[in-house]
């Protein structure tokens, strides 16, 4: 079993805030062999942009996709998800408590509060009947979650840069 390593801060080019930022997040999909995988990656082509009104622009990132639900998750204390697939292409953001994802190919990562997480380990391999990953909630307190699943055959995030940390 190879543990990720955690994730750090969203940066940009020497901390320059006229520089768009990358944010890291774990993405897991289906990788060589058909196995799921996870792996760290950078998020990209933020655009300075306002919500609205006289609100100061912030960096932005849109996400192409149709949104296909909004779920808010509390994996109770020692609950456990064996192996099964991401039931959609999934945005999965801790938002108390910690949790991990443990995919075909050996790696594992464990989660906590702010922490992002793309899902698409869909239609993967299927060892001894198992595919997809194993995933369950760590430590004394339930984990929240916020899941926004999208359509079946939405793409992952573009403009990521490669592995983060």
């Amino acid at each position: 079993m190879s543990d990720l390593p955690a994730l750090g801060p969203a940066s940009n080019d020497g901390d320059d805030a006229a520089q768009p930022p990358q944010v890291p997040y774990y993405r897991m999909d289906i990788g060589e062999g058909e196995l799921s995988t996870l792996a760290t990656r950078m998020l990209s082509g933020f655009a300075l942009d306002s919500v609205g009104g006289k609100a100061a622009p912030m960096w932005m990132r849109p996400f192409p996709g149709k949104v296909a639900s909004v779920q808010f998750a509390v994996l109770p204390v020692g609950w456990i998800g064996e192996w099964h697939d991401s039931p959609k292409p999934q945005w999965v953001v801790p938002l108390s408590g910690r949790w991990f994802i443990e995919t075909q190919d050996g790696n594992r990562v464990e989660m906590g509060p702010g922490d992002i997480h793309w899902g698409e380990d869909i239609g993967g391999r299927r060892i001894d009947g198992n595919g997809g990953h194993r995933s369950g909630q760590l430590g004394d307190a339930p984990c929240v979650q916020l899941m926004l699943q999208f359509e079946a055959g939405t793409p992952g995030p573009a403009g990521e840069q490669g592995d983060a940390g």
